[in-house]
């Protein structure tokens, strides 16, 4: 049940959908992750929202290193990172407003995470880029880069990658912008092909 005592789709769904049937995106994402880590040397997630949460579905993992580690199955906060911003940035802004005010602020967030406001700011600008960059909000010296997966007209899913280094370079920062973008333009793609 949500805060509202509704009934919501819960991770469960995700374990039935598997053992009845292959699920195409995570079939389509998969090698476009691989190729993406192996590009970028980085870790690469695909999310999908589920109810208040984001939760990753899929992964490739570096060979090595903690830090941007994300088991599959995890769920995280609509209110910090890459992912969970470009989740949020093609909903109505009712919904992105009303996820915004219910979602929990990380624990382990170590500053201030913007308001309600501002987030919603940044929103209107991860649509004018199709691009969303967060620094320092998941996780302390981490960069994370998501962008949008569509089907049918809609999100539904983000891809991206958690960068890990307390000074990273803004021409690194663009190298990765763009191939995060590539890796979701391909699902994309292959994933409207499908139908």
């Amino acid at each position: 049940r949500d805060m509202q005592g509704r009934f919501v789709l819960g991770p469960r769904l995700g374990e039935l959908s598997a053992a009845a049937g292959e699920d195409r995106l995570l079939a389509t994402a998969g090698p476009v992750l691989a190729r993406l880590r192996d590009i970028t040397g980085e870790s690469a997630q695909l999310w999908r929202r589920q109810g208040d949460h984001r939760v990753c579905v899929a992964a490739a993992e570096r060979p090595s290193g903690l830090r941007d580690t994300i088991p599959v199955g995890s769920q995280l906060t609509m209110r910090a990172g890459s992912a969970a911003q470009v989740l949020l940035a093609w909903e109505p802004p009712e919904v992105s407003a009303d996820l915004l005010a219910r979602a929990d602020l990380p624990a382990y967030t170590a500053h201030t995470l913007t308001t309600i406001p501002e987030m919603t700011g940044r929103l209107a600008a991860i649509r004018e880029d199709g691009i969303a960059i967060s620094e320092d909000e998941v996780d302390l010296d981490t960069v994370n880069i998501a962008a949008p997966v569509w089907q049918g007209g809609r999100v539904t899913a983000g891809i991206g990658i958690v960068v890990v280094g307390a000074q990273i370079a803004p021409e690194a920062i663009q190298r990765y912008v763009s191939r995060v973008r590539q890796a979701a333009e391909i699902v994309s793609e292959r994933m409207d092909s499908i139908g």
